[in-house]
C-alpha cells in the first residue's frame, strides 16, 4: 500500500513555478522533514496537500487514494491534519473550545438530533471530551484547559494547535515550521512531543523546518528544495553533507 506519495508535483503562479515535478515519499511510522531557503516551495507544497491550491501538473496519492483533487473539507476526515506557520487559532475561545473544533470532522449528527439533544448526541459528545481530555494530558494542557486563547504565551498557542490537530485523530500530521518562534526550552519540548508522537500515537509525521538541530534529531528522512526543485533526499547526515544543499544555504 503507498501510504503517502508526491508524483512530479507542480504549481505555476503567472511566470513562476513555486514547486517544479517533486517527487517523493513518505512510509507509514517515519517523520519526514522538506527543507530549503526561505521562498523553496516547502509551504506551498504544504498546501497542495490540504488542497489550499490545485495543483498545475502532478499527482498526490494517500493511502493508496487520489486526493490530487479532492475536496479540501475532506481532507481532515481521510486522516490529513496539519499546523500553520502563522499560529491558526480561534483567540476569544479557551483552549478546552479549540481542541473540540478539531472533532469537527468526526461528527456524525444531524440537526434535528443536535436540537433534541438525543441520547445519541450525548454519547458522541462525551466520546468526543474524552478524546480531547486524552491529548490535553499527553501535551501537558491542563493548567490552560479554561484559559482563553488570547491570554496565552506564544509557546503555549503552537502546543495548542499541535493539540487541535491531534484531535482529528490523524494518520498523517503536517507540521509546518513547528520550533518557528519559539526559544531554545520550547523547541526542546517541542521535539520530545514530535518523538512521542510517532512513538506513542503511532502518526506519521511530514514536517517542515528550518531548525537544523530539530531535523537532525526526530527526522528519519529528509527532503531538500530550492527554488520549488528538489536538491537531495536522504538521512539528515547525508542531505546536509550535500554541495547542492550547502550552496543553497551558504551561496557559491
Amino acid at each position: 500500500m503507498t501510504f503517502f506519495r508526491a508524483d512530479a508535483l507542480s504549481i505555476q503562479f503567472g511566470g513562476i513555478r513555486a514547486v517544479d515535478n517533486v517527487s517523493f515519499e513518505v512510509e507509514p511510522g517515519e517523520v519526514f522533514t522538506i527543507i530549503g531557503p526561505n521562498g523553496a516551495g516547502k509551504t506551498t507544497i504544504f498546501n497542495l496537500i490540504s488542497r489550499i491550491y490545485d495543483a498545475t501538473d502532478g499527482q498526490l496519492t494517500f493511502c493508496d487514494q487520489d486526493i490530487t483533487k479532492l475536496p479540501p473539507h475532506r481532507i481532515a476526515g481521510l486522516g490529513i491534519a496539519r499546523t500553520f506557520q502563522n499560529i491558526e487559532l480561534f483567540e476569544h475561545a479557551s483552549v478546552l473550545q479549540n481542541l473540540l473544533i478539531g472533532r469537527h470532522c468526526h461528527r456524525r449528527s444531524n440537526l434535528f438530533s443536535e436540537i433534541l439533544f438525543l441520547p445519541s448526541v450525548r454519547e458522541m459528545e462525551i466520546a468526543h471530551r474524552r478524546r480531547v481530555e486524552d491529548v490535553i494530558d499527553f501535551l501537558d494542557l491542563q493548567h490552560y484547559r479554561e484559559t482563553m486563547i488570547a491570554s496565552l504565551p506564544y509557546g503555549a498557542r503552537k502546543v495548542v494547535e499541535l493539540g487541535r490537530a491531534l484531535c482529528t485523530e490523524p494518520k498523517l500530521l503536517l507540521l509546518d515550521e513547528p520550533s518557528s518562534g519559539l526559544n531554545v526550552e520550547e523547541t526542546e519540548d517541542m521535539a520530545f512531543w514530535i518523538e512521542d508522537i510517532k512513538k506513542d500515537l503511532g502518526i506519521t509525521v511530514l514536517m517542515v523546518e528550518h531548525d537544523m538541530s530539530l531535523v537532525s534529531r526526530v527526522s528519519d528522512r529528509v527532503l531538500a528544495l530550492n527554488y520549488g526543485r528538489v536538491l537531495a533526499e536522504g538521512t539528515p547526515a547525508e542531505v546536509q553533507r550535500n554541495d547542492e544543499v550547502i550552496k543553497a544555504y551558504i551561496g557559491g
